[in-house]
């Protein structure tokens, strides 16, 4: 992109940069869960409307995703959005201190409200920009709900709504900005229900059939196994069902709930497949029986050289983030809530040097930084197997914050966030026309996507028998 097209799209940017930010905040207000975020996709669509793309409602039949479009003809470049939140993280904002606003409330912990709508302020920059030129193009901004462990975007993908999509791009708030490194892990989230015999534990024990018993042999089982996994790997277990509260009740249900995390799908599979034989194993060991239910799961994360270079290309032409002295002054008292460890750590994750005193990401951070060990999971990692994918990172909150905490809660509706969204904006849409605007750029990420996984088949890690809780009646479209 030349100078003259950056500096336009980034004006486009700022012209809006009200709507957005007042989006970003409105959303950040109505913290909803997975699956559950009505009133933070009605807000999106309200915008969506405003700004006068093209609306799909319920997008593969789900009642919290929607789908905004607008251009005609030539290649689809999708940026995707989340708007999420997460359960017990309720906070008030700009105070660096834990006050929650409602005890046991929901927060934006993870910056989802910065998300959606940095990526709907791109999309709508990138259409503002294809109307002024008359380029032909499209630009599509995909409302996805249910990141947090629901993996919404795996079953949008299933659907097959990205299946005539080009490129996709998307972002996450982060303390550092610079071009994702593409490493997550595969996941599996299974509940695994154990049902025996009710008795009376003190009077006839030996007619019980503990399933509680069977979860915690179950437990015990997992754990053993740890040794002899991949290091990378992960697997995490909360009971959902203890069959009760009595303890003079042989419980004849109980439910634990796994998340099995591994590299890549394969490994990822061969791990789940382990996990299942341990809980027949603490079945046949307490004569209970047990059935596992996949609810949802992540597809490991795709690279693209080609798109991640155009990314950085872009970055480096904006620069990092301006923050004011304001800006620093509040990120700094959030950093007394921390630890040195938790400030390292987060330098040492985007492969920086540490430096103390520093208390906003001041730097992009280089490709493929960090060695990739200490990674979550996420479902964008679904879509990258199916369309050429690129993320980056925007520095929205205090250096060494950590994830799903009250302080980035606390961070959400700050100026510094609100600045870090739009830079990450101007990236994104500056990264979305480059492409549009020279065609091989898209053949270069296409090719580099079909080598990647030339011999490797894609299996969506949510089975076709699985559906999201929330379903809608229809789907449906609007002009």
């Amino acid at each position: 992109m030349s100078g003259k097209n950056a500096s336009e799209i980034w004006d486009l940017i700022e012209a809006k940069r009200e709507v957005f930010y007042a989006l970003s905040d409105r959303i950040w207000d109505m913290p909803e869960l997975n699956f559950e975020e009505h009133r933070s996709c009605a807000e999106h669509v309200a915008v969506l409307e405003q700004q006068g793309f093209r609306i799909t409602r319920n997008v593969a039949g789900i009642s919290t995703a929607v789908m905004g479009e607008a251009g005609e003809d030539g290649p689809v470049i999708a940026i995707l959005g989340e708007y999420d939140a997460l359960p017990g993280l309720s906070q008030a904002a700009g105070v660096a201190e834990q006050k929650p606003l409602i005890a046991g409330g929901n927060g934006h912990g993870c910056g989802h409200n910065l998300l959606g709508s940095g990526s709907l302020m791109a999309a709508t920059a990138v259409k503002d920009y294809l109307e002024a030129h008359g380029i032909k193009g499209r630009v599509r901004y995909y409302g996805c709900p249910a990141e947090e462990g629901g993996s919404a975007k795996g079953f949008m993908v299933r659907a097959g709504v990205f299946d005539d999509v080009d490129i996709a791009i998307s972002w996450h708030p982060a303390p550092f900005a610079g071009v994702n490194n593409p490493i997550s892990l595969a996941c599996n989230e299974i509940n695994f229900h154990f049902s025996g015999r009710a008795s009376h534990a003190a009077a006839s024990p030996h007619l019980g059939r503990s399933a509680l018993d069977a979860v915690e042999l179950m437990n015990v089982g997992v754990n053993y196994m740890r040794e002899h996994m991949p290091s990378t790997a992960r697997i995490h277990y909360a009971v959902t069902d203890t069959g009760g509260i009595a303890p003079n009740v042989v419980q004849a249900k109980a439910t634990v709930r796994y998340l099995i995390r591994a590299r890549d799908l394969p490994e990822m599979q061969g791990l789940l497949h382990r996990v299942k034989k341990i809980a027949e194993g603490a079945a046949l060991m307490t004569e209970t029986s047990v059935r596992s239910e996949i609810v949802s799961g992540d597809a490991n994360l795709v690279g693209n050289t080609p798109l991640e270079q155009l990314m950085h290309q872009n970055l480096e032409r904006l620069g990092p983030p301006v923050f004011d002295e304001q800006d620093k002054a509040f990120a700094a008292e959030i950093q007394k809530t921390l630890t040195a460890e938790d400030i390292k750590s987060s330098f040492a994750r985007f492969g920086l040097k540490p430096r103390m005193g520093v208390p906003l990401g001041d730097v992009i951070f280089p490709p493929e930084s960090g060695d990739g060990t200490l990674v979550g999971s996420t479902d964008v990692g679904t879509v990258s197997w199916v369309v050429p994918t690129v993320q980056m990172r925007g520095a929205t909150y205090a250096v060494g914050t950590p994830g799903h905490s009250w302080q980035l809660v606390a961070q959400g509706k700050a100026p510094a966030a609100h600045k870090g969204m739009e830079h990450a904006a101007k990236v994104m849409a500056g990264t979305a026309i480059d492409l549009l605007l020279d065609l091989a750029l898209i053949d270069a990420a296409k090719a580099d996507f079909r080598e990647r996984l030339d011999g490797t088949p894609f299996v969506n890690p949510i089975p076709d028998d699985v559906d999201p809780p929330v379903m809608a009646q229809e789907t449906t479209s609007q002009a």
